[in-house]
């Protein structure tokens, strides 16, 4: 939904709108959005599918594009590069995509869930900041 500066009673569907579902026209249960300014689109982190997609915030826009699949993400950030982070909440990690990528380069956990210097604990939400180090 998007709700325009002091329209509360307005809002507008800009992704997904057609019921729960696993469709490209659908989301599930998303948990994370982020808006990608060179292409003027939405980054959904569409947890109960399993994936990230975006969506063209222009109008007319009826399904999302599947960005990366098979992923149990639970948030969302992109560098100045461009360069997309997505935690993982089932692998414990957080991984760096270059948009357009599929595979990604682990930079924060991956060696189980626990407590350790080198381990995450279902990672949800992050911040990368200009050094792009993670938090």
């Amino acid at each position: 939904m998007q709700w325009k500066n002091d329209d509360t009673t307005n809002g507008q569907v800009v992704a997904g709108g057609k019921g729960q579902g696993n469709g490209l026209h659908q989301l599930d249960r998303p948990t994370d959005v982020l808006i990608d300014k060179e292409t003027d689109s939405l980054i959904i982190c569409d947890w109960g599918n399993d994936r990230v997609v975006r969506w063209s915030r222009r109008s007319g826009t009826t399904q999302g594009e599947i960005l990366i699949d098979i992923t149990n993400c639970f948030g969302l950030a992109i560098d100045e590069q461009r360069n997309l982070y997505v935690s993982d909440v089932g692998k414990d990690e957080v991984r760096r995509y270059q948009l357009g990528q599929t595979n990604g380069t682990l930079v924060a956990g991956g060696n189980g869930q626990g407590d350790g210097l080198s381990q995450l604990n279902s990672p949800t939400y992050l911040f990368v900041d200009r050094d792009h180090s993670v938090y």
